[in-house]
């Protein structure tokens, strides 16, 4: 049962999420609360397994509750839902190390799948988030690519992309195990401690262009 609790200023949006979210047998709403302050309070008192948070709310806002929780409680996935998509904002966030950038467009369906998959340790980031990052990646590559090897590389352009371990395996021909030993050295390379972490600094950097890998 993966358990959850909801972080909005908006109480009918919390009760729509709570509602949407009653309907699947393996998730379980824990709680509730209005303002990033609730969020790392609940956050320090109550085992959970993600946090479904908004960014715009009162007093602390979820950026900085986020990087609170990251630090205090890591292995909580939070998964951002918001109508912001800045690209000050959307870097930001995702320089925290959050599980998942979600718009709340986001239809239900999409919702339960990106919390399933979170869950499992997959990052999820909004069709027009993932188009943020690609457009940097527009930009020529850096000839400093870090120390990283050219499959590494590929495996990094997947990464940005919004892969997973196994859909990068399929495409390479490799196995899953094998993909991940590659991310554990390119975690070390990049000084990062997660994909999501690895594919902002890949942006940051330009180290891929959009056609190695077509």
């Amino acid at each position: 049962m993966i358990q959850i609790v909801i972080a909005d200023d908006h109480p009918l949006l919390r009760e729509g999420l709570r509602r949407i979210l009653e309907f699947e047998d393996g998730i379980k709403v824990v709680a509730e609360v209005g303002d990033g302050q609730g969020a790392i309070n609940i956050a320090r008192t109550l085992e959970f397994d993600i946090l479904l948070m908004d960014l715009n709310m009162p007093g602390v806002n979820g950026l900085e509750a986020g990087r609170v929780i990251r630090r205090e409680k890591p292995n909580i996935g939070i998964l951002v839902l918001t109508v912001d998509d800045s690209d000050d904002k959307v870097f930001q966030v995702l320089q925290i190390g959050v599980a998942g950038y979600l718009l709340k467009d986001v239809d239900s369906k999409t919702l339960i799948e990106s919390i399933y998959k979170v869950y499992n340790g997959e990052p999820i980031l909004s069709p027009a988030v993932t188009g943020k990052l690609m457009g940097q990646l527009s930009q020529p590559p850096v000839k400093n690519t870090c120390g990283l090897s050219d499959r590494e590389l590929e495996i990094l352009h997947y990464v940005v992309q919004g892969s997973s371990n196994r859909e990068i395996g399929i495409a390479l021909f490799i196995s899953e195990k094998t993909v991940k030993n590659h991310l554990s050295s390119i975690y070390r390379k990049l000084e990062v401690e997660d994909r999501t972490q690895a594919a902002l600094k890949a942006v940051k950097l330009k180290l891929i262009q959009l056609d190695v890998i077509k």
